[in-house]
């Protein structure tokens, strides 16, 4: 049996696995962009039916979930990751960054919604159920294998931690300084909105006391998937093709 028969199958098996990543990430990044176009022509239905006054308040509020943020920017990510396979553009460390931190916001929205909200219906018009699982369940259990099975070895410290925090930070303050201030009294009978009911804090006992008790969860959460992704990356990094190989 020739020598070369053993490196031949392993390079026919790494072809393969590319183009099935490719194929992955590509019909993921559309699957993603129909859920969300999908839900938002439901919710745009769903408010006009009703005789909402304020369309442009609901459009603000659908766009201020973090499961929709988060799926967009996965979108993006892995857009960019299958230009990369097809030749352009290259990616470096800032990449990987971006990407860590698309698939530990992917990650965390598909725990925190398969163990706290389903079931729950969630203010942003009737619920469109293909594109729900698409959002909640489909697109960050990609996020998290493409992640464990990736052939490119990720340039990853562990002060990238620090950047994975900020979009989450951010997005807490946005969300509940303007959470007051949304008038959703024809939707709800509320003077303000919250998207998510742990969030409120008419939902816990103490207050804003549990609200920060929550935030304090979610946060420690969502450090936690990143440094579990970091520590994976830098594991496979001492296995794999040096950074900047072709795989992407």
């Amino acid at each position: 049996m020739s020598s070369t028969a053993p490196a031949a199958a392993s390079a026919t098996a790494a072809s393969l696995s590319r183009r099935l990543l490719l194929v992955g990430r590509a019909v993921i990044a559309v699957a993603i962009l129909a859920a969300v176009i999908g839900q938002l022509v439901t919710s745009l239905g769903f408010w006009a039916d009703r005789g909402d006054p304020d369309i442009g308040q609901n459009l603000v509020n659908f766009f201020s979930f973090f499961t929709i943020e988060s799926n967009l920017l996965a979108m993006v990510v892995l857009g960019i990751l299958v230009a990369a396979q097809l030749g352009r553009p290259r990616i470096g460390r800032r990449f990987d960054v971006l990407l860590l931190c698309a698939s530990t916001y992917m990650v965390v929205t598909g725990l925190v919604y398969n163990t706290l909200l389903r079931g729950i219906e969630l203010p942003q018009g009737s619920t469109l159920g293909w594109s729900n699982e698409v959002l909640h369940l489909i697109a960050p259990l990609w996020m998290l294998i493409d992640w464990l099975v990736s052939p490119r070895r990720r340039d990853l410290q562990w002060r990238d931690l620090g950047v994975v925090a900020i979009f989450p930070l951010v997005w807490l303050a946005y969300t509940l300084l303007r959470a007051p201030l949304v008038d959703d009294t024809f939707a709800s009978g509320r003077a303000y909105w919250y998207p998510y009911p742990f969030l409120n804090p008419e939902n816990h006992a103490n207050g804003y006391g549990g609200v920060a008790i929550m935030c304090v969860v979610v946060a420690a959460v969502v450090l936690l998937g990143g440094a579990i992704l970091i520590a994976y990356a830098r594991w496979r990094a001492r296995r794999l093709e040096p950074v900047g190989a072709p795989a992407a």
